[in-house]
C-alpha cells in the first residue's frame, strides 16, 4: 500500500475520532481490517493517528497561530483534521519533508474539503514551514 493510501486512511480515522468521537483503538482496528494492511503500513497507520491524538493540543495550538482569525473549533471539520495530521508529520516524523506533508495535505483537501480548502491549508501549512516551526 502507498503512503498517500495510508495517510488517508490515517486522515478519516482522526476524522471519525473528531467528529464522531470514536475511539481512537476501535477506530484504528476496523480500518486496518477493512484495508488489509500488512504490519508496516499498520505501524505508520497507528504513528500518524496516535501520534496526531497524544500531540493534539500542541498541534491546535500551532494552528490558532498560523490561521489567522480563525479558531481551531471554527474551522471545517474536514480542514481542521488534514491540517492536525500534515503537521503531526511535519513536527514529529522526521522521516517525512514537511513539503511531502504539504502536498499531501493538499491531495487530501483537494478529495475531502471544500472549494477552499487546498489555498487555505496550503496558506497555514506554508507558513508553519517558513516559519521554521
Amino acid at each position: 500500500m502507498k503512503r498517500r493510501q495510508i495517510r488517508e486512511i490515517a486522515f478519516q480515522i482522526i476524522y471519525q475520532i473528531d467528529v464522531g468521537k470514536n475511539d481512537v483503538e476501535t477506530s484504528l482496528l476496523q480500518r486496518i481490517e477493512e484495508n488489509d494492511m500488512n504490519e508496516k503500513d499498520q505501524a505508520f497507520c497507528r504513528r500518524l493517528v496516535t501520534g496526531t491524538i497524544e500531540k493534539l493540543s500542541e498541534i491546535d495550538r500551532l494552528i490558532e497561530k498560523y490561521a489567522l482569525e480563525w479558531k481551531v473549533d471554527r474551522m471545517l471539520s474536514v480542514d481542521r483534521n488534514i491540517l492536525r495530521l500534515a503537521i503531526f508529520e511535519m513536527k514529529f516524523l522526521t522521516e517525512t519533508p514537511p513539503k511531502v506533508a504539504l502536498n499531501e495535505a493538499i491531495e487530501l483537501a483537494k478529495k475531502y474539503g471544500s472549494e477552499e480548502s487546498p489555498k487555505f491549508i496550503n496558506g497555514i501549512l506554508d507558513r508553519i514551514i517558513n516559519n521554521g516551526e
